[in-house]
């Protein structure tokens, strides 16, 4: 952050109106005031007093999750002297130097999306206090003398000699400079390695912002990796120009697709995900909580304080651009879009996988919503030729090379990059897993699941946003019991046999964003059966039945660790047990041996041992 005299608590009173309505409402800025639920277009004003002190030039007004199309204003003028500032994207901040008045009225307009880009908050996924046009997520008043550094991007690179650092240096001026910028890199935490220093020169004609790259060399780079992989290493990247210092912190790592595998930093990590619809703090706790090493942001994107929470836990986020549903786009906003939130999101070493576009064809909208798997299938051969990915590709074309990048996350057919599979839910039953798989093969299944009912929901659930009741229906007849055992179900068999596969496993999704969806988790944070389903599938080391429902079925080993582990696998059916020791390779799974499962078996548990750690799994039969 700058070095600043930050003043944001001079912004605490603000004024809300809907401009297609007549009321105006006191409101709490950052945030989606419910008062103002369901209009197109919101104006929040404000007023404030001169925040500068002695030796400061300029005041910066920051102002951050400006949702969708936004049009500022200060005292009636654009802060330049021709007319509004506007911004349209939400997930860069908007930083405005200028110079302000002795008092000054702030009015900040902010539209629904006029574009493709207004991502799942532009959906029925969502409900519409979810997406209500504003200021999501922080604004902010600080005064500086000039020049100053108003920001700095970073992209770690890993190379053959150790790692770069590629930087872009935002620079405010009032007049012609030649000066240097001085960049310390130094270790963050308890990372005991050594630091480095290095000056760039900075050239400007006349006042304004101007932008200065420059690549720092680091030898024998401490890497950032996932939990339980390695260290998440952290360092500190601070820049000194004339006085005034701005600091980020950064890491390195690097991550790729390479032949079916996700790598990070060149070694295989299996994915274990969840699909994320909201975005706070605790969401991060609870896919912590359930084994899994990645979160996707699901067509949306997630703000800076939860990048730095998976940055400390070590949590994989694999960040969507807000791109979601059937339709064409503007290939050009989108490389924009792609360009904007690589160099907001660049210097987090935990951004592992980039996705362009979600679900460009609507199965269930196409007519594709029910029936058996065989049954589809001539429907499906006739359907998958209709999209074009071309224009996803191409906006791929300008995310950086330092991490795996998805173009297109869809269903069967569209040859997809990730596959988007719903069996269960859409069409067929669970265990046509297989038979999808076969038929189309995919290396990350980045999404799957199952609606489900939370602890004492209301029966009218009419309307509740991302939640298809008559889907619902077809599948479950009884009530909250029934509907939250058939969601684990079906997610625990797909995730068995995505893991077996070695196949990328992200569920959808975490959390409901409405009255009941299809997260694992009602919106309140309550737990549904599910979870507990998910944090066993998910463990690092487990054992899985083949065939679970089959009087014989193959015992399978999965090691997900990063070293190869000596394992005891027992098993109890009955009557029946038995036990069998293996070595399981890292990032490998074996075969642990065929058991035969009595008829009158109610319960079939494996337990796996290894040193003084013990994982069960347990299956109902």
């Amino acid at each position: 952050m700058p070095t600043a005299n930050a003043l944001g608590n001079m912004l605490d009173e603000w004024q809300a109106i809907a401009l297609d309505g007549a009321d105006s409402y006191p409101v709490s800025v950052p945030g989606r005031p419910v008062s103002v639920a369901g209009a197109d277009t919101v104006r929040y004003t404000t007023s404030f007093d001169d925040p500068r002190g002695a030796g400061d030039d300029i005041a910066v007004l920051e102002l951050r999750g400006l949702y969708a199309h936004s049009e500022i204003e200060v005292s009636g003028d654009r802060l330049d002297g021709t007319g509004p500032i506007e911004h349209d994207s939400y997930f860069r901040p908007l930083r405005i130097p200028f110079e302000p008045e002795e008092t000054n009225d702030l009015e900040v307009t902010c539209r629904a999306p006029e574009d493709r880009f207004g991502g799942v908050h532009d959906t029925s996924m969502v409900p519409e206090s979810h997406s209500v046009p504003g200021i999501w997520w922080g604004v902010s008043l600080e005064s500086h003398s000039l020049p100053y550094i108003d920001s700095i991007d970073a992209e770690p690179e890993l190379t053959e000699d150790g790692a770069e650092l590629h930087l872009r240096t935002t620079v405010v001026t009032d007049t012609d400079i030649d000066e240097r910028i001085t960049y310390s890199l130094r270790p963050a935490g308890d990372l005991q390695t050594r630091g480095m220093m290095e000056r760039a020169g900075v050239t400007t004609v006349g006042p304004g912002k101007t932008v200065v790259e420059h690549t720092i060399d680091v030898h024998d780079p401490a890497l950032w990796w996932p939990r339980a992989l390695g260290e998440q290493n952290l360092y500190e990247l601070t820049a000194k120009l004339d006085g005034t210092e701005y600091s980020i912190t950064t890491g390195i790592c690097n991550s790729s697709f390479v032949d079916g595998q996700f790598q990070v930093n060149g070694k295989p990590v299996p994915i274990r995900g969840v699909n994320l619809l909201t975005a706070d703090e605790t969401d991060i706790d609870r896919a912590l909580e359930m084994n899994a090493n990645l979160i996707r942001a699901h067509a949306h994107v997630l703000p800076d304080a939860l990048y730095e929470r998976c940055n400390e836990a070590g949590l994989l986020v694999w960040q969507d651009l807000p791109l979601t549903g059937p339709g064409a786009f503007d290939i050009d906003r989108g490389k924009a879009v792609a360009r904007t939130i690589s160099r907001q999101y660049g210097r987090n070493p935990s951004l592992a996988v980039y996705g362009v576009h979600d679900d460009p064809l609507d199965i269930a909208g196409d007519g594709l919503g029910s029936g058996s798997l065989d049954g589809l299938r001539l429907r499906w051969r006739a359907w998958r030729s209709s999209y074009d990915t071309g224009p996803a590709e191409r906006v791929a074309g300008e995310l950086p090379e330092t991490r795996a990048v998805f173009p297109v996350i869809g269903g069967p057919g569209v040859d997809a990059d990730a596959a988007s599979y719903y069996p269960g839910w859409d069409y067929g039953e669970a265990a046509d897993i297989d038979s999808l798989l076969k038929r189309y093969p995919a290396d990350v299944v980045a999404e799957f699941g199952v609606g489900a009912l939370p602890d004492g929901v209301d029966d009218d659930l009419t309307g509740a946003a991302g939640f298809d009741r008559q889907k619902h229906d077809r599948h479950v007849s009884g009530g909250v019991d029934e509907s939250q055992q058939y969601q684990a179900t079906v997610l625990r068999r797909i995730i068995e046999r995505l893991r077996q596969a070695r196949i990328g496993t992200v569920a959808f999704a975490l959390r409901d964003t409405d009255a009941a969806g299809m997260g694992v988790f009602g919106e309140d944070g309550s737990k549904k059966t599910a979870v507990g389903v998910l944090t066993d599938a998910y463990q690092p080391i487990q054992a899985f039945l083949e065939s679970p429902d089959e009087a014989q079925s193959e015992l399978v080993v999965v090691n997900d660790t990063s070293r190869g582990r000596t394992v005891t696998v027992e098993w109890e059916a009955g009557e029946s047990d038995g036990s069998a020791e293996l070595t399981v390779d890292a990032g490998g799974r074996s075969p642990a041996g065929s058991i035969e499962i009595p008829s009158g078996a109610e319960t079939v548990t494996l337990t796996v041992r290894v040193g003084d750690q013990t994982v069960q799994n347990q299956y109902d039969r």
